[in-house]
């Protein structure tokens, strides 16, 4: 079987089968040696019927919740089985055009350097969604969801920096924390620094994996390329969720440092320098 050029995975835990036929039907028409493999974390296989769409999926029925990165690395330990060349981890509520996948494997192709990419992200409005990161402090993750509004008006331009808004969206950018909800990635470099850190169940796990990936490859916001991302901030909605994300905050500072992390000062001074 010829190796394939593109793998994907999706972690599936009581998810709506439309969209997800959305994404299978636009993966499917790509001309190229590819797999999609769904993880359910569901507690019921009701999705089972999306793997009858084409032999190009596979829906593989976990019967509990691993968390986000675990799922996601059972999908990645086969793509490197398989000798996948790129792997893309998607969202379950992201829309895309096959055209749009072949055009990143064409930026990919001509870009050795560039581990990890991330096109355009927009609402279904076509608002930009502003997920290109600085590397987090402790500051930076509770601060915006604790401070009261009157102080969050006075770090206010701290808090936009964060989120590069003192960047230009609209050119190609070197980011060291890029949005786990459309990663396209070089299978080499998943090989050469690990999937995701299964310790941390759900937030979080996507920086930890793209400043690992920075540290040896590019990691690139793309904006020549768009996609849709339907956005809901469930850790702003569900107290299930919010404790997930102090959690993995908690976690996250304990491995990389939670007042001096040297790798986080050098990034975050590099792209704070580009707003001049």
């Amino acid at each position: 079987m010829e190796p394939f050029k593109l793998t994907a995975s999706i972690v599936l835990y009581h998810t709506e089968i439309a969209p997800i036929k959305a994404i299978v039907q636009a993966f499917i028409q790509l001309p190229i040696p590819k797999h999609l493999y769904l993880i359910d974390h569901s507690s019921q296989d009701n999705l089972k019927e999306l793997s009858r769409i084409d032999d190009a999926v596979s829906y593989h029925f976990m019967n509990e919740n691993r968390g986000y990165g675990a799922g996601h690395n059972v999908a990645i330990n086969w793509a490197i089985q398989n000798k996948s060349m790129y792997h893309l981890v998607l969202n379950p509520d992201i829309e895309f055009e096959a055209s749009t996948l072949i055009q990143i494997i064409h930026k990919m192709d001509e870009s050795p350097e560039i581990g990890l990419l991330m096109p355009k992200v927009i609402y279904p409005t076509g608002e930009t969604q502003y997920l290109c990161k600085l590397l987090p402090s402790p500051f930076d993750l509770l601060g915006r969801r604790f401070l009261p509004g009157f102080l969050k008006k006075l770090f206010k331009k701290h808090l936009l920096q964060y989120e590069c808004r003192h960047l230009d969206y609209h050119q190609t950018m070197d980011i060291p924390n890029l949005s786990g909800c459309f990663m396209f990635m070089r299978t080499e470099a998943l090989q050469k620094v690990g999937a995701f850190d299964s310790r941390f169940f759900m937030y979080l796990e996507d920086t930890d994996l793209c400043r690992r990936i920075n540290a040896f490859y590019r990691t690139v916001y793309f904006p020549e390329l768009e996609i849709i991302h339907h956005y809901h901030k469930g850790s702003y909605k569900f107290n299930k969720l919010f404790f997930y994300h102090i959690q993995s905050a908690v976690k996250y500072f304990n491995k990389w440092g939670w007042f001096f992390d040297a790798y986080r000062t050098k990034k975050n001074k590099e792209l704070k320098v580009q707003r001049d």
